[in-house]
């Protein structure tokens, strides 16, 4: 990894980017020949999100979608650690790392609790799905598209269960249409899924065998086995005591301008599910970002005018939503549907053989 071709004239500019997910891998793999690139991240891996539902399911699943930063990161350096602390030309990590940099990248994602090594993590994975194979039912709080998700996944794997969904909203999924929605919801019932709107959990009374649960409403539930599938907030509490503290709106996100550059700054960008850009926060958006963000870098760094920065235009993109293996929901600029051709287009390989392509990687064989 500390192998690096020659510094062109000793002029290569020495970028941070902060965060090993989905937009800071893609950025860091763009720039590792144009710039004397470091990536700072918790764990020795990326973790392809979209996966780690189906990963829940069967295990094997996560052997192609946990993948070593060092496998697509070959020109760059890693730094396997979590950074506690920004300057305006230094990062410092919690095991005393104090990286330099000319250009730094903030791709922290929401927050999120991972174990370091990748043999860790599988081993999470197979520990769940003993947990889901083992239990006679299973409740799910939260109706975002992680809870349909999962409660899809397991239903499809496991239609013996007894699956039960709590949400607060009125509907399913708010973020996509109401149309949508409702055909994820009669997808959900005809698989014997129990949908609970308008109801919550209090989850700050449980205790650890907690196997009775009562909703808002004074209902109660039989469970063996609980997964909180909410939101989280964006992984942005580090940087309320650095020089960014100004940029981060009351949301947790970070400001950026129309080039990704946090705002008020000319050499910090910001990709990725931290920033304030107003469009959903999943991969696809993430990946465009960061590819938008490196070719600025790109140009920034060989001398060219600001005024040609290339420019991030949040838009309306296709929503595809898995239900289990074959089927999907999918909700399109002027159309939506149901069923085994928007599956195709994403539940069976849930986009991982794509995202492996896009770090020059095979999307077929798993790392080890």
């Amino acid at each position: 990894m500390e192998e690096r071709q020659p510094e062109l004239g000793g002029l290569w500019k020495r970028v941070v980017v902060v965060g090993g997910g989905v937009a800071g891998s893609l950025m860091a793999k763009t720039l590792q020949f144009n710039a004397d690139v470091t990536l700072v991240d918790p764990k020795e891996y990326f973790e392809i999100p979209y996966a780690s539902l189906r990963s829940k399911v069967e295990p094997a699943f996560a052997e192609r979608s946990l993948i070593y930063h060092k496998d697509y990161l070959t020109n760059g350096r890693l730094i396997v650690g979590k950074v506690i602390s920004i300057s305006n030309s230094q990062v410092l990590t919690s095991e005393g790392h104090q990286i330099s940099y000319d250009y730094l990248v903030v791709a922290t994602g929401h927050t999120g609790s991972f174990p370091r090594t990748r043999s860790e993590r599988l081993t999470e994975f197979r520990t769940e799905h003993e947990e889901i194979r083992s239990a006679d039912s299973i409740l799910i709080v939260g109706g975002g598209h992680v809870g349909v998700e999962l409660a899809a996944e397991i239903a499809f794997d496991f239609p013996q269960k007894k699956v039960t969904l709590v949400h607060e909203g009125s509907r399913l999924m708010e973020f996509i249409g109401a149309k949508a929605a409702d055909k994820a919801l009669q997808w959900l019932k005809s698989r014997r899924v129990e949908v609970m709107l308008r109801q919550s959990i209090d989850l700050h009374n449980l205790s650890e065998e907690s196997k009775t649960f009562e909703t808002s409403s004074g209902e109660r539930i039989r469970a063996d086995r609980l997964f909180v599938c909410t939101g989280k907030p964006p992984a942005s509490d580090w940087l309320r005591e650095t020089f960014l503290k100004d940029s981060i709106d009351r949301f947790g996100n970070v400001k950026v301008d129309e080039n990704l550059r946090v705002k008020g700054y000319k050499n910090v960008f910001a990709v990725g599910d931290i920033t304030d850009i107003k469009e959903i926060k999943q991969g696809y958006f993430a990946q465009q970002q960061a590819l938008v963000a490196a070719k600025n870098l790109k140009a920034l760094m060989d001398g060219g005018p600001e005024k040609k920065m290339a420019i991030y235009k949040a838009r309306p993109g296709k929503i595809i939503v898995s239900l289990g293996r074959q089927d999907a929901v999918a909700q399109f600029q002027y159309t939506t549907w149901i069923g085994l051709v928007p599956g195709m287009i994403k539940s069976k390989d849930l986009f991982v053989g794509k995202t492996r392509k896009k770090l020059g990687l095979d999307p077929r064989i798993a790392d080890h």
